[in-house]
């Protein structure tokens, strides 16, 4: 036994069990550094890049010792954005599946403000959620912190960076004094420092330091002019054929004019800017996550909370004029140790963007020359899973298990021709193999999933 097991730490049977069933049986260095003394109870400030593990961490430290038997709200997660809060969200049930009666909720604008405080009249145990609407929860009276034992702060460069200082310090101001404060955080800027200061008691600092990014990630960059940027892009997926893939742009409508240039070439592409509606965003996601889309073109802003696994690359249609985030960019791929590819289109008018990234780096930058790559993508870059959505969701107490039930079960599908499976409160996606997409949705509208008829369709 190591000192990187999760049997070495004061953990319920319950948790451990979890953590069995989910593949963890090793902590990752920012678990090792963190638990210990979050299980201790202090206060911690904690410097992580996304992908390294945090949530589990702090998501462990306020499971174990939650008391079941009262249904007040003893842990609140504040997270920058709906889409890194439904992922937490995701990653707390998990963790606790073993736990019995352990009830969560997720407090997000873009959805009903009503169903949400029906559920907070019911009580729950764990809240996660965007400043915004946990702060239109306190106001209005549906939400009570009186009971809070931990408080994390997930993120909290960029909840600083979206102007949430004041509402993080008005939620706080609801909770206990004598509270146990998690702060993560992948940068320190000065912003951090005060907001430790005044909501913290003897914190803890850990810093975990990222891998030198030349090490983990390939970058290539490629010179063209304006009016190449966007068939660039096809010469590069063209060469590559990374599946998934994340193409940055600048604009909302760069997103748009690559999405139909892509599609209209063989590439299946999904778009996700900030004037898509929530429900649009979270189902592009969703395909995204569950290999329904080879490539997601994205604004950086829309992208914020994005953490997808085994990203193949990531391509800069247009590079970002702050380093930084360059930097959080071309971090979605390679995660967990993998290595990661970054491809970059520069245009003459962006070389000091480009000085910016070299000083940063600290050496020269790797230049290739676009006109040696194809010009055509052949054959099609298709993803190579489709989604079935079912109208029915937690509400309607359907499980992924038994999605897959009725799928593998009365449907007849073979187990490997399933993929991810997310619920919604109203809604599901299940991932099917592409070719057997449309015999599973013949199947399943033939027949039925725990007892009942749900709609079915193929997106």
């Amino acid at each position: 036994m190591t000192s990187s097991s999760f049997a070495t730490l004061p953990l319920s049977d319950a948790l451990l069990q979890s953590l069995a069933e989910l593949d963890f049986p090793q902590m990752t260095p920012v678990q090792a550094a963190t638990l210990p003394l979050i299980l201790r109870g202090d206060d911690l400030i904690a410097r992580s890049r996304t992908g390294s593990g945090k949530t589990v961490a702090f998501g462990l430290g306020l499971l174990n010792p939650l008391n079941p038997a009262f249904f007040g709200v003893q842990a609140l997660v504040l997270c920058p954005t709906r889409e890194l809060a439904g992922q937490v969200t995701d990653s707390l049930r998990a963790l606790a599946r073993r736990l019995p009666n352990i009830k969560m909720v997720s407090l997000c604008g873009g959805t009903p403000f009503g169903p949400q405080a029906a559920s907070l009249e019911q009580g729950a145990h764990v809240l996660v959620g965007t400043p915004g609407r946990v702060l239109d929860h306190l106001q209005r009276g549906t939400l009570k912190l009186d009971h809070v034992n931990c408080l994390v702060l997930d993120e909290a460069d960029r909840m600083l960076d979206m102007g949430f200082a004041d509402s993080i310090a008005e939620i706080i101001g609801h909770t206990p004094s004598r509270r146990q404060t998690l702060l993560f955080s992948a940068t320190y800027p000065p912003g951090i420092e005060s907001l430790a200061a005044r909501y913290l008691r003897n914190p803890q600092q850990v810093s975990i330091e990222a891998e030198p990014q030349d090490n983990r990630i390939s970058q290539r960059f490629f010179e063209v002019s304006a009016e190449q940027r966007l068939p660039a892009v096809l010469r590069l997926l063209a060469a590559e054929r990374p599946q998934p893939c994340i193409a940055f742009c600048h604009t909302r409508q760069q997103c748009q004019q690559l999405q139909q240039l892509l599609n209209a070439n063989r590439v299946s592409a999904l778009a996700l800017h900030g004037d898509m509606e929530q429900r649009e965003r979270d189902q592009v996601l969703a395909m995204f996550a569950n290999r329904s889309c080879s490539v997601l073109v994205a604004t950086d802003v829309a992208a914020r909370g994005i953490d997808i696994e085994d990203v193949a690359a990531v391509i800069n249609v247009e590079l970002s004029p702050d380093p930084s985030v360059h930097t959080h960019r071309i971090g979605r791929s390679g995660r967990a140790g993998k290595a990661g590819l970054a491809l970059s289109l520069v245009a003459p008018a962006e070389q000091g963007r480009v000085r910016n990234i070299e000083q940063q780096l600290g050496e020269p930058l790797q230049w290739h020359d676009l006109e040696r790559l194809p010009e055509y993508i052949d054959p099609p870059l298709l993803a190579p899973m489709r989604s079935l959505e079912v109208a029915g969701g937690r509400k309607d107490k359907l499980r992924p298990g038994d999605l897959l039930g009725a799928l593998t079960g009365d449907a007849g599908l073979p187990g490997d021709a399933i993929g991810k499976i997310s619920i919604g409160d109203h809604q599901a996606l299940v991932a099917i193999r592409w070719d057997l997409a449309r015999d599973a949705l013949q199947r399943l509208e033939q027949g039925k999933i725990k007892g009942r008829r749900f709609k079915v369709r193929l997106i």
